[in-house]
């Protein structure tokens, strides 16, 4: 067997001419992930479900020499997603990287209770449920028909949380609503990769965004969690966006069906 011709230098994480899809990116790890991809060189069409969070961020990259729009739209609505992919479309063409970052631990907090899940009403699921399994449903669903006629390949990328590997004691639905999360980007890299449409996940710990802000800010607490991780810091969204990024480059084009944890080796303690 003759060896294999040196590769030449290239940047293996050129996104240029690629059209990606960032939920739930109007702060944190979506803004971080939004503006990643744009210095790449992708088109980014920035979601948030407050319009003027997804403006910002869309109109930030803009003025750093990138190429962004900014859409509101709510995942937990099919009909808002098939909107917002539409009106992605129209904008830039099909979308050709889909980042199911849209989620949160509280989901709505009027509707979340600190009752034990075996005192809660089925009714009370609805807020860990709607945003973090039902949100990823809907946009890969609204997303794959144009990705997969388009005939260009994609990436399908999900950002799951720790929760749902190990379980979270008062956060069972949210767990649960990760875990299936994850088992769909699973399922789905055995339907796609006929079309070279990749789907991975990407499993975070505590990262420093506003949903753990007043973890962040408590030096007592702050230092307790850390404890758990063998890189004593909490994570920042660079970190998370730079493994998004990977993913959504063809250095990762033979990667599909797996789950990369980013989480300063928290995974390792457990």
């Amino acid at each position: 067997m003759s060896e294999a011709a040196p590769p030449e230098r290239s940047n293996l994480l050129d996104l240029e001419g690629r059209i990606a899809l960032v939920s739930g990116a109007g702060q944190g790890v979506g803004a971080a992930t939004a503006h990643h991809l744009a210095a790449q060189g992708a088109k980014v069409v920035v979601n948030d479900f407050v319009a003027e969070r997804a403006t910002e961020v869309a109109t930030q990259i803009n003025d750093g020499g990138g190429t962004a729009i900014g859409i509101q739209g709510d995942v937990t609505d099919f009909a808002s997603v098939t909107a917002m992919v539409d009106a992605a479309r129209d904008a830039f063409g099909p979308v050709d990287v889909l980042v199911n970052n849209a989620g949160n631990a509280g989901a709505n907090p009027s509707a979340v209770t600190g009752k034990p899940f075996w005192e809660k009403d089925p009714e009370e699921w609805a807020p860990f449920l709607d945003v973090n399994l039902y949100g990823v449903l809907h946009c890969c669903r609204a997303v794959l028909p144009g990705m997969i006629d388009a005939g260009n390949g994609g990436r399908i990328i999900t950002v799951l949380s720790d929760a749902g590997r190990v379980g979270e004691a008062g956060l069972e639905v949210y767990s649960a609503a990760k875990a299936g999360a994850g088992g769909l980007t699973r399922g789905l890299a055995r339907s796609l990769g006929r079309f070279d449409i990749t789907a991975n996940n990407v499993a975070i710990a505590a990262t420093r965004t506003p949903a753990i802000q007043a973890m962040t800010e408590n030096e007592d607490l702050a230092k307790r969690v850390l404890k758990n991780y063998i890189i004593r810091r909490f994570g920042e969204p660079s970190d998370v966006a730079a493994m998004v990024t990977f993913l959504a480059s063809k250095a990762a084009g033979w990667t599909t069906g797996q789950t990369y944890p980013v989480n300063g080796g928290f995974s390792v303690n457990q």
